[in-house]
């Protein structure tokens, strides 16, 4: 069964034109994994962007919104989720409150400590967000089969546990 030709497959030809001593097929896997990469941070930035958040925020408010009820972490496990500095951390809240998106609560098993909680507004885009992102996630996606997308993940699964390791 013949299939169409893509960008990579043009590359890779003319690749193998030149230079038939090597396996280009890691190229033909991950210069695809690039180019969709691509596309996927387009969607995403627009749907941040309409719902009035920075890809920075939408990382933060997320983790905030998936903690469920009453939708607060501490900065630790806002860190652990975001892997980003402790430094960085602080700034992100400073302007989160500053933008009313969440609001710091004193840690009422811990009076010393700080809880970050998603406000109203917060949660507003978010979920506004979240679902702008799977709709557009889903268009991606949809010259795929739910058996392929689900074959798809499971090879990406595989290969990125390699790497979480």
């Amino acid at each position: 069964m013949a299939h169409e030709s893509d960008e990579v497959d043009r590359i890779v030809e003319a690749w193998i034109a030149q230079r038939p001593d090597l396996d280009f097929s890691p190229l033909e896997v991950l210069s695809r994994v690039d180019r969709l990469s691509r596309h996927l941070d387009r969607a995403r930035r627009d749907a941040f962007r309409r719902s009035d958040l920075e890809p920075w925020e939408w990382d933060v408010l997320s983790a905030l919104r998936r903690a469920g009820e009453p939708f607060q972490l501490s900065p630790k496990a806002l860190l652990q989720q975001t892997l980003v500095s402790s430094g960085t951390m602080t700034n992100r809240i400073d302007r989160l409150v500053g933008r009313r998106l969440a609001r710091r609560e004193a840690d009422p098993a811990d009076g010393r400590s700080i809880l970050v909680t998603l406000t109203g507004d917060g949660r507003t885009r978010v979920d506004a967000a979240i679902t702008r992102l799977v709709d557009a996630e889903a268009q991606l996606l949809d010259t795929l089969s739910r058996a392929d997308r689900e074959r798809l993940a499971g090879l990406l699964r595989k290969l990125s546990l390699g790497f979480d390791a």
